[in-house]
């Protein structure tokens, strides 16, 4: 590996703490992702919980990316990080350090936005998906559908009017009693259940909007009804029928996507990415899709990275006022 050729990417959007390196050429050298449990017992992510951890966890994590690629500081190009939106204060520990690292090794920073770099996961090796194609992102934070024509921007077709799906996920996880985070349990449970056995809603807003609010509040209903003793003998199934609802929303209005767009390229991201069943639906839609490995469409900084790629560094000491940002994106003026 020559000298500037990688970019360094951290990633503390949530409550993992993420470090990669990646080349210029989208090849992922290293990419490593440290899960905090200590949310479990709440049933959530407690931001501030998460913000001591990125603290305790960060210099570890960037240190062993850089021995994965076989590294040093000196020989990266640009540190990169993602700079919202998320959590604040987890966005400000990783998005401070960053600047700190790149200002005393005199690189330049590449501030990535969040949402960008999901979508950019496609963009790597080693079989990156070239624009134009219809992104779907459905994470526990975020859910919306993207045009993407070129590789530095998307258009947003239809985003969630209420709760995301990786939300309404691990909310009737909770319900079901699976704890937290509840995806993968839910997906597992739903496996071996009936998913006709219950009929839950499918909620669509506008052309292309979501709405997860109301499958949520129908399965709290039908667990308050539920004779009792009945629980158990029918939990597979509720997952199953729950799963598919939400399910169905997003393949649903993907499907819609390309019928307006005339696009039949489709690629998915973010952690609901990762449910076998929605995986294997869009993969019967009859067109080009994209799923990257499920490495990349939980939060990781690999995507930052690819990102990066198509963003302008910004020279120091430019980047010493910058701020992160929970919600949006910054103003121009503080860009």
């Amino acid at each position: 590996m020559h000298s500037g050729a990688a970019i360094l990417a951290i990633e503390t959007s949530c409550d993992d703490t993420c470090a990669a390196v990646v080349s210029r050429d989208g090849r992922v050298l290293s990419n490593l992702v440290a899960s905090q449990m200590d949310h479990d017992r709440f049933g959530g992510v407690v931001p501030e919980v998460a913000s001591r951890r990125h603290l305790e966890l960060l210099d570890g994590v960037v240190g062993a990316a850089l021995d994965d690629a076989g590294l040093t500081l000196a020989d990266i190009e640009a540190v990169a990080a993602t700079r919202g939106p998320g959590l604040i204060g987890a966005l400000l520990v990783g998005f401070s350090y960053a600047k700190a690292l790149a200002a005393a090794a005199g690189k330049p920073l590449i501030c990535v936005d969040h949402l960008q770099a999901h979508v950019s996961a496609n963009f790597l090796e080693p079989e990156p998906l070239e624009p134009p194609f219809i992104c779907l992102i459905a994470s526990g934070g975020h859910t919306f559908l993207a045009r993407v024509t070129e590789r530095r921007g998307y258009e947003v077709l239809g985003s969630t009017t209420d709760d995301a799906s990786g939300e309404a996920f691990d909310k009737g996880a909770r319900l079901l009693g699976l704890g937290y985070p509840g995806g993968a349990a839910l997906d597992a449970l739903a496996s071996v259940g009936n998913d006709a056995a219950y009929d839950f809603p499918r909620t669509f807003v506008g052309e292309l909007d979501f709405s997860f609010s109301g499958v949520k509040t129908s399965l709290l209903y039908r667990l308050r009804d539920l004779p009792p003793g009945e629980f158990e003998g029918v939990k597979a199934d509720l997952a199953a029928s729950y799963q598919r609802a939400v399910i169905d929303m997003l393949v649903g209005r993907v499907e819609h996507a390309i019928e307006l767009t005339g696009i039949n390229r489709v690629a998915i991201g973010g952690g609901v990415a990762a449910n076998s069943r929605l995986r294997e639906r869009i993969a019967a839609l009859g067109v080009t899709v994209k799923v990257p490995p499920r490495e990349l469409c939980t939060d990781n900084a690999a995507m930052v990275g690819a990102a990066a790629i198509e963003t302008a560094p910004v020279d120091y000491p430019g980047y010493a006022g910058f701020d992160a940002y929970p919600t949006g994106r910054p103003a121009p003026a503080a860009a």
